[in-house]
């Protein structure tokens, strides 16, 4: 685990008077941590460039709203085991005097720490994971998750493809809640849309050999192969599909959660016109390209995720709710939360719901072919956008309890 203390200047005077006036009171103290995959498959798009994310929103509000505050920043590996996740979390709060947790990077993981910080009072931020039931079922009034989920992930790509004739689907999903609710969604939507999903195939988290799953995709004859899964495991199903002749038997495959850095390191030869859904692109407008190169110059020349993106959006707001309610006590804070409108150069459009589902605008992307790329991290064609009140799931479908019922 690692540590960093950051703090603004300085007061001038460290107490002011006036006459019949009281002391002023102190600025608040506020300690975060950032819980992610460091080493695993998750590490690329959250992991080390999450604590950069993190720090960049922490500069950026002592330089603003938290001048004056003292704000320590602590990080871990949670090597998405729920286990070491949630003691992790334990000890933060109970131990070291974390105020507030941020990442995740893993629907199992987020799920047990969910479960603690309600038990705890204590506000936490899911960028990383995507599984819906952070904000159904197991929904916290100090949970907050920001950046995408399953739902989203899945409802643009399932209707767009079905729609336009890609009626019988095979889904290969990591084998853990994330893919299992990734998996439910999409096939959810596909049935909507009037599809047919013919088969699943369920493999274990950081698998490298793809290949038997790639042959009963290729047999089942699906029009479209969807891959519930992500980071490491996509790109690895990716690659295989590729050298299986997959696409060239001519069906479509379609990642339900890739990474700019993903396509990246794929390279555009192997990754040209895929089509998924994106929360947050660098190159969307001068916000955006702007803080993306300040980033990449802190990060050994890699652009932003989206989960990155969601970390310095989420902590920013975070402390911005902190400066607001001169207090870390969980329920100020989250009430502040709530109120407060969302503005950085990350999100669009957003809001928060009851539920804690922060909703905004979300892109569907094609991958640019080689020869319309103007260069390294120039990837993305954004083909649509899809409005914040229609890329989350309704929320009068949502089941969690804070959610007022007619």
């Amino acid at each position: 685990m690692t540590s960093l203390r950051l703090a603004s200047a300085a007061l001038a005077a460290a107490f002011t008077f006036s006459a019949g006036s009281a002391l002023a009171a102190p600025p608040p103290k506020a300690k975060v941590g950032v819980l992610t995959d460091m080493t695993g498959p998750y590490s690329g798009m959250g992991g080390p460039g999450s604590v950069v994310a993190a720090k960049m929103a922490i500069e950026d509000c002592l330089a603003a709203e938290c001048k004056g505050m003292t704000i320590d920043l602590v990080s871990a590996d949670h090597q998405n085991k729920a286990d070491i996740g949630s003691t992790t979390a334990r000890k933060w709060f109970e131990q070291d005097g974390v105020d507030a947790i941020f990442d995740l990077t893993n629907s199992a993981v987020s799920l047990s720490v969910q479960k603690l910080a309600k038990e705890k009072g204590k506000t936490v931020f899911f960028s990383g994971p995507a599984s819906t039931r952070l904000t159904n079922e197991d929904c916290s009034p100090y949970g907050f998750h920001w950046m995408f989920d399953t739902y989203a992930l899945a409802a643009g790509p399932a209707k767009a493809i079905t729609k336009r004739g890609g009626k019988t689907w095979y889904i290969l999903t990591v084998d853990y809640a994330f893919g299992h609710s990734l998996e439910k969604d999409a096939s959810e939507m596909v049935k909507q849309s009037g599809g047919t999903v013919l088969g699943t195939s369920r493999h274990p988290l950081g698998t490298t050999d793809f290949s038997s799953y790639i042959l009963k995709a290729q047999a089942s004859k699906a029009q479209v192969v969807a891959l519930a899964n992500g980071s490491a495991d996509a790109v690895n199903s990716i690659k295989q599909a590729q050298e299986f002749g997959l696409i060239k038997g001519g069906q479509e495959l379609v990642p339900l959660l890739l990474f700019v850095n993903d396509v990246h390191g794929l390279g555009l030869d192997v990754t040209q016109g895929l089509s998924y859904i994106d929360g947050y692109y660098w190159d969307m407008d001068a916000p955006s390209r702007t803080w993306a190169q300040a980033f990449q110059a802190k990060h050994g020349g890699n652009k932003p995720t989206m989960v990155q993106g969601g970390v310095y959006s989420s902590v920013l707001h975070y402390l911005r709710s902190v400066a607001a309610a001169q207090t870390t006590d969980g329920a100020a804070v989250a009430k502040k939360v709530r109120e407060l409108p969302i503005r950085d150069p990350v999100m669009r459009n957003a809001s928060i719901r009851p539920d804690g589902r922060v909703i905004h605008d979300m892109y569907l992307v094609k991958v640019k072919k080689p020869s319309e790329s103007k260069g390294a991290w120039d990837y993305y064609t954004i083909s649509a956008t899809v409005p914040a009140a229609e890329a989350f799931q309704p929320l009068d479908k949502s089941t969690c309890d804070l959610v007022a019922k007619k």
